[in-house]
């Protein structure tokens, strides 16, 4: 097995990094847009008189950083050609994004806002393989132009990681639905037009079967975005929502309304071992600041790289770093040469493990920085604290960490064969 990482995939970080020192670092640079990651990066993107959202100038930035990648060929990378990318595979996407983070913060890739210069687009991929010609013709140019944006209505306030007890209910009411019920942790609702909100039109609780993938208006009458969720790191775009007799027509229904779950998980894979490879890179950024840091701080007159309190903590950290790194980049590359079903029945245990590691190392090494950069590691004039702060939530969301290891426990057990079965 050849584990060299391919060569048109490092040209292709080549070209990316020239377009950041050509195109993102001067924007990132002027007119003071350096108070978005320097110290003052909290409150710069923060309208704390309006609900904790995110600042105005902020996503405007985000969106002329997104514009430029899009213009230069970079932001649809991942997409299929016919829609502008360049089929983009779950390998080049790992070494892609693990390459970006491990640059650290910058306007290149906000992990915060899921914002990079190379785009996850699953609701594209979901018109595409879910969507009526119709939806297709009407959703997908206008969600890579802009004027369209999608987002994602699964958890409950009551109801988190087993989306089968959901309490959201569409009925049928004439030549549509009828949506009523709750839905929370509705990332970026502030600014959506759509929202993909799940919820049972029959079967029973706890089965899969039954629940449908509902296109919902955000401007309908009974929408209404509740409360923003404020959390560990600001802004918030966390919309809590209520939907009362929300009615949508019959064709606002991604899939078959049967099976709605399916739409759900579509990407899952996909976005768990991006992920993953985005948590790799922060925690690689996080080692080699605190290696080069303490190879210049000298307490004493020597370098604090000469303690063994500092080397083997740092030690610890990369060598999980390196076996992560080996273990994504196979998963990547065996998903490359599945399908979507393989890939969910022979690697799903592997995606789990390569996830939750990840979110755990990156977690660990940012509070290890923190702690060899001591003082000024805690506070915000490094972006340690940012990284912890941010990365925490990734040991709950996409998945929380005990979710990933009972999938992996059921693989490894044998409960996975009868998972179909017991879902029906």
């Amino acid at each position: 097995m050849d584990f060299t990482i391919p060569a048109e995939i490092t040209a292709y970080l080549a070209e990316l990094d020239a377009f950041i020192e050509r195109e993102i670092k001067p924007l990132e640079r002027e007119n003071d847009n350096i108070r978005f990651f320097d110290h003052r990066r909290e409150w710069a993107r923060t309208d704390f008189e309006k609900g904790g959202l995110p600042r105005r100038d902020w996503e405007e930035l985000l969106a002329e950083m997104r514009r430029r990648a899009d213009k230069a060929g970079h932001y649809r990378f991942a997409l299929p050609k016919e829609y502008g990318g360049k089929d983009g595979s779950n390998l080049a996407m790992a070494i892609i994004r693990e390459h970006l983070a491990a640059k650290g913060l910058g306007l290149h890739n906000d992990l915060q806002n899921e914002s990079s210069i190379v785009g996850n687009l699953p609701t594209v991929l979901m018109f595409r393989d879910f969507g009526t010609a119709e939806q297709k013709k009407r959703f997908i140019p206008a969600i890579l132009d802009g004027s369209i944006t999608v987002v994602f209505g699964l958890t409950e306030p009551e109801h988190g990681s087993d989306a089968t007890w959901m309490e959201t209910r569409a009925v049928r009411d004439g030549d549509g639905w009828r949506v009523n019920g709750a839905k929370t942790w509705n990332s970026g609702v502030h600014q959506a037009t759509h929202d993909f909100i799940f919820a049972r039109a029959s079967g029973k609780e706890g089965t899969s079967k039954g629940i449908g993938c509902f296109i919902v208006p955000t401007n309908s009458p009974g929408f209404k975005i509740e409360q923003y969720l404020w959390t560990f790191n600001m802004p918030t775009d966390h919309g809590r929502i209520s939907l009362t007799d929300v009615w949508i027509p019959a064709d606002a229904v991604l899939g078959d309304p049967e099976r709605g779950l399916a739409v759900a998980l579509h990407f899952v894979h996909e976005n768990r071992i991006r992920q993953a490879a985005s948590s790799l890179g922060a925690a690689q950024f996080c080692i080699n600041e605190s290696v080069k840091y303490s190879q210049e701080r000298k307490p004493g007159g020597k370098p604090l790289a000469t303690n063994q309190a500092i080397q083997w903590p740092l030690v610890e950290l990369q060598t999980e770093a390196a076996m992560l790194r080996a273990l994504i980049h196979k998963t990547a590359w065996e998903m490359d040469r599945m399908s979507k079903p393989e890939v969910a029945e022979k690697l799903s245990d592997k995606v789990s493990m390569c996830n939750y590691r990840a979110n755990r190392l990156v977690w660990e090494a940012a509070d290890r920085a923190m702690q060899v950069h001591g003082g000024l590691g805690y506070s915000r004039y490094k972006p340690f604290e940012h990284i912890y702060r941010h990365h925490r939530r990734y040991r709950i969301t996409e998945g929380a960490e005990e979710i990933q290891m009972r999938n992996v426990a059921r693989h490894l057990f044998g409960f996975a064969r009868d998972r179909k079965q017991s879902a029906e």
